[in-house]
């Protein structure tokens, strides 16, 4: 019988080996700065190879942002996979309390903040991904509503829900941020789209709207 590693194993060997890149990377650029630290810095500190670093991450720039692909899934499947009776908006604000509320109260996140906003290329690449990420969830959610890829309303939602992180950097409650927030986008979006064209929107049902 071959000893070799199920699919499952391997996979999960892949994915420890990316995560231990992007830890010594970001514990390397934390400590010294992104321009001091070299592709190579960071693979000795990983104990792998340049080749296995650039077989997980593009870009130098990449393994600061090394949950690109991840978020980008993550949005999409918020709103297609949201639950029946659920609104568009309704589970955008879900997603941001259960997977960004605890990223925006992360100790190291004001650290991080600073790496990347002092860093040209950081905040290059850094406004590049927020363009994908807008992108992405503006076609999912004019998927959702039978609307055309670009349709202006549901790119203008997907770009002001992807603003709630900066939103919420330096508040003293940043889930009575985010509540705000999306309270506000909530009464904007029905004012643009109407509770009807969104038929999971139990919020707007609730009220008699």
């Amino acid at each position: 019988m071959s000893d070799s590693p199920t699919p499952g194993r391997r996979e999960r060997k892949k994915a420890a080996t990316r995560q231990a890149i992007a830890d010594a990377a970001l514990e390397l650029f934390l400590e010294h700065g992104f321009d001091r630290v070299s592709v190579r810095d960071v693979a000795e500190r990983a104990d792998v190879s340049t080749t296995t670093l650039f077989a997980h991450f593009p870009s130098k720039e990449a393994l600061v942002f090394d949950r690109e692909a991840d978020v980008d899934a993550a949005l999409a499947a918020a709103v297609r996979e949201r639950p029946e009776g659920q609104g568009v908006v309704e589970a955008l604000r879900t997603h941001a309390l259960e997977s960004w509320l605890p990223i925006m109260t992360d100790p190291r996140r004001e650290r991080f903040t600073a790496l990347v906003d002092g860093t040209p290329a950081l905040r290059e690449y850094g406004e590049r991904m927020w363009m994908r990420h807008a992108g992405t969830l503006g076609a999912v959610i004019a998927e959702e509503l039978g609307r055309e890829p670009d349709d202006l309303t549901c790119a203008a939602l997907a770009r002001f829900v992807l603003e709630v992180p900066t939103l919420t950097a330096g508040r003293r409650d940043p889930r009575a941020t985010v509540e705000t927030v999306f309270d506000l986008l909530m009464n904007g979006w029905r004012s643009q789209i109407g509770p009807a064209a969104d038929p999971g929107d139990n919020r707007a049902r609730a009220a008699g709207r």
